[in-house]
Protein backbone atom coordinates (compact mmCIF):
# COMPACT_ATOMS: atom_id res chain seq x y z
CA UNK A 1 0.00 0.00 0.00
CA UNK A 2 1.46 3.22 -1.39
CA UNK A 3 0.96 6.19 1.40
CA UNK A 4 -0.97 7.99 -1.18
CA UNK A 5 -3.74 5.66 -0.29
CA UNK A 6 -2.90 4.60 3.06
CA UNK A 7 -6.37 5.06 5.52
CA UNK A 8 -4.92 4.92 9.07
CA UNK A 9 -7.84 2.81 10.49
CA UNK A 10 -7.43 -0.12 8.13
CA UNK A 11 -5.84 -3.51 9.94
CA UNK A 12 -5.89 -4.63 13.74
CA UNK A 13 -6.16 -1.07 15.92
CA UNK A 14 -6.57 -1.96 19.34
CA UNK A 15 -8.68 -0.36 21.68
CA UNK A 16 -6.13 -0.11 24.27
CA UNK A 17 -6.85 -1.22 27.89
CA UNK A 18 -5.06 1.46 30.38
CA UNK A 19 -2.82 0.26 32.83
CA UNK A 20 -3.84 1.61 36.53
CA UNK A 21 -1.54 1.39 39.28
CA UNK A 22 -2.91 -0.18 43.06
CA UNK A 23 -3.71 3.72 43.84
CA UNK A 24 -5.69 3.70 40.28
CA UNK A 25 -3.45 6.03 38.77
CA UNK A 26 -2.08 5.88 35.57
CA UNK A 27 0.97 3.95 34.78
CA UNK A 28 1.93 6.15 31.60
CA UNK A 29 5.04 4.16 31.29
CA UNK A 30 3.71 0.67 30.79
CA UNK A 31 1.40 1.63 28.90
CA UNK A 32 4.20 3.08 26.71
CA UNK A 33 5.51 -0.33 26.40
CA UNK A 34 2.12 -1.93 25.86
CA UNK A 35 1.37 0.44 22.53
CA UNK A 36 4.76 -1.23 21.79
CA UNK A 37 4.62 -4.34 22.60
CA UNK A 38 1.04 -4.42 20.64
CA UNK A 39 2.60 -3.19 17.43
CA UNK A 40 5.45 -5.08 17.25
CA UNK A 41 3.03 -8.39 17.32
CA UNK A 42 1.48 -7.53 14.50
CA UNK A 43 -1.11 -4.77 15.49
CA UNK A 44 -1.40 -1.90 12.66
CA UNK A 45 -2.28 0.50 15.41
CA UNK A 46 -4.02 1.60 18.86
CA UNK A 47 -6.88 3.46 19.87
CA UNK A 48 -6.14 5.31 22.90
CA UNK A 49 -9.06 6.59 25.07
CA UNK A 50 -12.01 4.48 24.21
CA UNK A 51 -14.06 2.93 26.79
CA UNK A 52 -12.15 0.00 27.11
CA UNK A 53 -9.76 2.58 28.02
CA UNK A 54 -11.96 4.03 30.76
CA UNK A 55 -11.93 7.76 29.13
CA UNK A 56 -15.04 8.66 31.36
CA UNK A 57 -13.32 8.64 34.48
CA UNK A 58 -9.88 10.20 33.68
CA UNK A 59 -9.26 13.85 34.30
CA UNK A 60 -8.74 15.94 31.33
CA UNK A 61 -5.00 16.14 32.10
CA UNK A 62 -4.60 12.38 32.25
CA UNK A 63 -6.63 12.07 28.77
CA UNK A 64 -4.61 14.36 26.36
CA UNK A 65 -1.23 12.71 28.47
CA UNK A 66 -2.49 9.01 27.62
CA UNK A 67 -2.88 10.17 23.60
CA UNK A 68 0.92 11.69 23.55
CA UNK A 69 2.28 8.88 25.66
CA UNK A 70 0.86 6.57 22.74
CA UNK A 71 2.07 8.87 19.67
CA UNK A 72 5.22 8.80 21.40
CA UNK A 73 5.48 4.97 21.73
CA UNK A 74 4.60 4.30 17.67
CA UNK A 75 4.15 7.33 15.64
CA UNK A 76 0.87 9.40 15.26
CA UNK A 77 0.39 7.86 12.09
CA UNK A 78 -0.70 4.45 14.00
CA UNK A 79 -2.90 6.41 16.99
CA UNK A 80 -6.14 6.74 16.67
CA UNK A 81 -7.84 8.46 19.91
CA UNK A 82 -11.67 8.00 20.67
CA UNK A 83 -12.72 11.95 21.13
CA UNK A 84 -16.31 11.55 22.40
CA UNK A 85 -17.61 14.18 25.15
CA UNK A 86 -21.24 15.28 26.14
CA UNK A 87 -20.81 18.16 24.05
CA UNK A 88 -19.29 18.82 20.32
CA UNK A 89 -17.56 21.70 21.67
CA UNK A 90 -15.42 19.55 23.53
CA UNK A 91 -15.12 16.67 21.36
CA UNK A 92 -13.95 19.38 18.60
CA UNK A 93 -11.28 20.17 21.25
CA UNK A 94 -10.50 16.35 21.85
CA UNK A 95 -10.03 15.78 17.92
CA UNK A 96 -8.05 19.26 17.79
CA UNK A 97 -5.42 17.83 21.03
CA UNK A 98 -4.83 14.88 18.87
CA UNK A 99 -4.06 16.56 15.60
CA UNK A 100 -1.24 18.76 17.74
CA UNK A 101 -0.46 15.98 19.30
CA UNK A 102 0.07 14.40 15.87
CA UNK A 103 -2.32 11.99 15.19
CA UNK A 104 -3.75 11.11 11.42
CA UNK A 105 -7.18 9.89 12.65
CA UNK A 106 -9.66 10.20 15.24
CA UNK A 107 -12.86 8.04 16.70
CA UNK A 108 -15.88 9.55 17.57
CA UNK A 109 -19.65 8.61 19.27
CA UNK A 110 -22.65 10.28 18.56
CA UNK A 111 -23.16 12.60 21.51
CA UNK A 112 -23.98 10.22 24.21
CA UNK A 113 -25.37 12.67 26.88
CA UNK A 114 -28.85 12.13 25.68
CA UNK A 115 -30.97 10.47 23.03
CA UNK A 116 -29.93 13.03 19.90
CA UNK A 117 -32.33 12.76 16.88
CA UNK A 118 -30.53 13.30 13.17
CA UNK A 119 -30.15 17.16 13.32
CA UNK A 120 -28.12 17.17 16.40
CA UNK A 121 -26.25 14.16 15.46
CA UNK A 122 -24.97 16.10 11.83
CA UNK A 123 -24.40 18.97 13.67
CA UNK A 124 -22.06 16.97 16.32
CA UNK A 125 -19.81 15.10 13.32
CA UNK A 126 -20.03 18.86 11.09
CA UNK A 127 -18.33 20.17 14.22
CA UNK A 128 -15.53 17.54 15.02
CA UNK A 129 -14.90 17.50 11.66
CA UNK A 130 -13.73 21.04 11.43
CA UNK A 131 -10.73 20.03 13.96
CA UNK A 132 -9.27 18.96 10.44
CA UNK A 133 -8.73 14.97 10.96
CA UNK A 134 -10.88 12.23 9.18
CA UNK A 135 -13.45 11.07 11.84
CA UNK A 136 -14.14 7.14 12.49
CA UNK A 137 -17.39 7.18 13.56
CA UNK A 138 -18.27 4.83 16.20
CA UNK A 139 -21.59 3.42 16.11
CA UNK A 140 -22.54 1.63 19.78
CA UNK A 141 -26.41 2.35 19.81
CA UNK A 142 -26.46 -0.77 23.02
CA UNK A 143 -24.25 2.09 25.37
CA UNK A 144 -25.14 5.69 23.46
CA UNK A 145 -28.80 4.94 22.77
CA UNK A 146 -28.25 6.67 19.45
CA UNK A 147 -28.35 4.40 16.50
CA UNK A 148 -26.01 5.31 13.57
CA UNK A 149 -28.45 3.33 11.09
CA UNK A 150 -26.73 3.11 7.49
CA UNK A 151 -29.26 5.96 5.99
CA UNK A 152 -27.60 8.02 8.63
CA UNK A 153 -24.00 6.82 8.09
CA UNK A 154 -24.29 7.74 4.44
CA UNK A 155 -25.42 11.06 4.68
CA UNK A 156 -22.64 11.72 7.19
CA UNK A 157 -20.07 10.58 5.08
CA UNK A 158 -21.71 12.33 1.64
CA UNK A 159 -21.27 15.44 3.59
CA UNK A 160 -17.28 14.49 4.19
CA UNK A 161 -17.80 14.69 8.11
CA UNK A 162 -16.94 10.45 8.43
CA UNK A 163 -14.75 8.69 6.21
CA UNK A 164 -15.44 5.09 8.24
CA UNK A 165 -17.68 3.59 10.97
CA UNK A 166 -16.62 1.21 13.62
CA UNK A 167 -19.95 -0.74 13.84
CA UNK A 168 -20.20 -1.89 17.13
CA UNK A 169 -24.42 -2.83 16.63
CA UNK A 170 -23.91 -6.64 16.42
CA UNK A 171 -26.01 -6.86 13.27
CA UNK A 172 -24.08 -8.02 10.56
CA UNK A 173 -27.06 -7.43 8.00
CA UNK A 174 -25.99 -3.77 8.21
CA UNK A 175 -22.56 -4.22 6.67
CA UNK A 176 -24.12 -5.14 3.38
CA UNK A 177 -26.67 -1.74 3.15
CA UNK A 178 -23.84 0.41 4.09
CA UNK A 179 -21.91 -1.09 1.53
CA UNK A 180 -25.14 -0.78 -0.81
CA UNK A 181 -25.76 3.14 0.25
CA UNK A 182 -21.90 4.60 0.47
CA UNK A 183 -19.52 2.06 -0.96
CA UNK A 184 -16.61 4.11 -0.35
CA UNK A 185 -17.13 4.50 3.45
CA UNK A 186 -14.52 1.57 5.60
CA UNK A 187 -16.71 -0.47 7.45
CA UNK A 188 -14.60 -1.68 10.17
CA UNK A 189 -15.44 -4.52 12.81
CA UNK A 190 -16.24 -3.22 15.97
CA UNK A 191 -17.06 -5.91 18.28
CA UNK A 192 -14.99 -8.82 18.80
CA UNK A 193 -17.50 -11.34 18.66
CA UNK A 194 -18.98 -10.98 14.83
CA UNK A 195 -14.89 -10.48 13.68
CA UNK A 196 -15.39 -13.74 11.25
CA UNK A 197 -19.25 -12.13 9.87
CA UNK A 198 -18.07 -8.75 9.45
CA UNK A 199 -14.57 -9.68 7.78
CA UNK A 200 -16.42 -11.63 5.09
CA UNK A 201 -18.88 -8.69 4.29
CA UNK A 202 -15.83 -6.34 3.47
CA UNK A 203 -14.30 -5.01 6.85
CA UNK A 204 -11.12 -2.68 5.96
CA UNK A 205 -10.45 -3.29 9.78
CA UNK A 206 -11.24 -4.21 13.31
CA UNK A 207 -11.34 -1.58 16.23
CA UNK A 208 -10.37 -4.91 18.87
CA UNK A 209 -10.13 -5.59 22.27
CA UNK A 210 -8.87 -9.06 22.62
CA UNK A 211 -5.40 -8.40 21.12
CA UNK A 212 -4.62 -6.77 24.49
CA UNK A 213 -3.90 -9.80 26.08
CA UNK A 214 -3.31 -12.13 22.87
CA UNK A 215 -2.38 -10.47 20.18
CA UNK A 216 -0.68 -12.73 18.04
CA UNK A 217 -3.55 -14.65 17.48
CA UNK A 218 -6.00 -12.13 17.79
CA UNK A 219 -4.04 -10.71 14.42
CA UNK A 220 -3.45 -14.22 12.70
CA UNK A 221 -7.42 -15.02 12.88
CA UNK A 222 -8.38 -11.14 11.47
CA UNK A 223 -5.37 -11.79 8.88
CA UNK A 224 -7.12 -15.52 7.67
CA UNK A 225 -10.94 -13.99 7.73
CA UNK A 226 -10.12 -11.19 5.62
CA UNK A 227 -7.61 -13.24 3.22
CA UNK A 228 -10.64 -15.58 2.57
CA UNK A 229 -8.51 -18.32 4.37
CA UNK A 230 -11.72 -20.05 6.06
CA UNK A 231 -10.33 -23.24 7.20
CA UNK A 232 -7.54 -21.70 9.57
CA UNK A 233 -9.98 -18.30 10.38
CA UNK A 234 -12.77 -21.00 11.54
CA UNK A 235 -10.44 -23.00 13.42
CA UNK A 236 -9.21 -20.08 15.01
CA UNK A 237 -12.51 -18.09 15.47
CA UNK A 238 -14.11 -21.22 17.54
CA UNK A 239 -11.34 -21.58 19.89
CA UNK A 240 -11.13 -17.82 20.94
CA UNK A 241 -14.69 -17.25 20.84
CA UNK A 242 -15.56 -17.60 24.41
CA UNK A 243 -12.88 -15.12 24.76
CA UNK A 244 -14.14 -12.88 22.11
CA UNK A 245 -17.87 -12.80 23.37
CA UNK A 246 -16.70 -11.02 26.44
CA UNK A 247 -15.56 -7.58 24.41
CA UNK A 248 -19.69 -7.38 23.92
CA UNK A 249 -20.53 -7.75 27.41
CA UNK A 250 -21.03 -4.84 30.49
CA UNK A 251 -17.47 -6.64 32.13
CA UNK A 252 -15.43 -6.10 29.30
CA UNK A 253 -13.11 -3.55 30.49
CA UNK A 254 -12.59 -6.25 33.93
CA UNK A 255 -12.63 -9.54 31.71
CA UNK A 256 -9.95 -8.15 29.32
CA UNK A 257 -7.61 -6.76 32.36
CA UNK A 258 -7.83 -9.97 33.52
CA UNK A 259 -6.43 -11.99 30.33
CA UNK A 260 -3.82 -9.90 30.02
CA UNK A 261 -3.09 -10.63 34.13
CA UNK A 262 -3.23 -14.29 33.02
CA UNK A 263 -1.29 -13.89 29.36
CA UNK A 264 1.46 -12.76 31.68
CA UNK A 265 0.72 -8.70 30.71
CA UNK A 266 -0.03 -6.33 33.07
CA UNK A 267 -4.21 -5.92 33.21
CA UNK A 268 -4.75 -4.21 36.85
CA UNK A 269 -7.62 -2.93 38.32
CA UNK A 270 -10.47 -0.67 37.16
CA UNK A 271 -11.95 2.85 38.50
CA UNK A 272 -15.06 2.87 39.67
CA UNK A 273 -17.77 3.14 38.99
CA UNK A 274 -16.63 -0.31 37.39
CA UNK A 275 -15.89 -3.42 39.94
CA UNK A 276 -13.92 -6.44 40.27
CA UNK A 277 -15.39 -9.34 38.48
CA UNK A 278 -17.77 -11.38 40.06
CA UNK A 279 -15.73 -14.70 41.11
CA UNK A 280 -17.84 -16.88 38.61
CA UNK A 281 -17.26 -14.39 36.07
CA UNK A 282 -13.77 -14.61 36.52
CA UNK A 283 -13.60 -18.17 36.93
CA UNK A 284 -15.30 -18.48 33.76
CA UNK A 285 -12.61 -16.06 31.93
CA UNK A 286 -9.64 -17.31 33.73
CA UNK A 287 -10.27 -20.71 32.36
CA UNK A 288 -10.90 -19.67 28.83
CA UNK A 289 -7.92 -17.59 28.62
CA UNK A 290 -5.79 -20.27 29.89
CA UNK A 291 -7.24 -22.78 27.40
CA UNK A 292 -6.43 -20.56 24.98
CA UNK A 293 -2.58 -19.67 25.89
CA UNK A 294 -2.19 -24.06 26.51
CA UNK A 295 -3.42 -24.23 22.86
CA UNK A 296 -0.70 -21.78 21.95
CA UNK A 297 -3.27 -18.86 21.13
CA UNK A 298 -1.00 -15.75 22.22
Amino acid sequence: MTTTDHRPWHGVLVATALPLRDDLSVDHGRYAEHCAWLVANGCDGVVPNGSLGEYQVLTPEERARVVETAVAAVGGERVMPGVAAYGSAEARRWAEQARDAGCASVMLLPPNAYRADERSVRAHYAEVAKAGLPVVAYNNPIDTKVDLVPELLAHLHAEGHIHAVKEFSGDVRRAYRIAELAPDLDLLIGADDVLLELALAGAKGWVAGYPNALPAATVRLYRAAVAGDLDTAKELYAQLHPLLRWDSRVEFVQAIKLSMDVAGRYGGPVRPPRVPLLPEQEAVVRAATEKALAAGRD
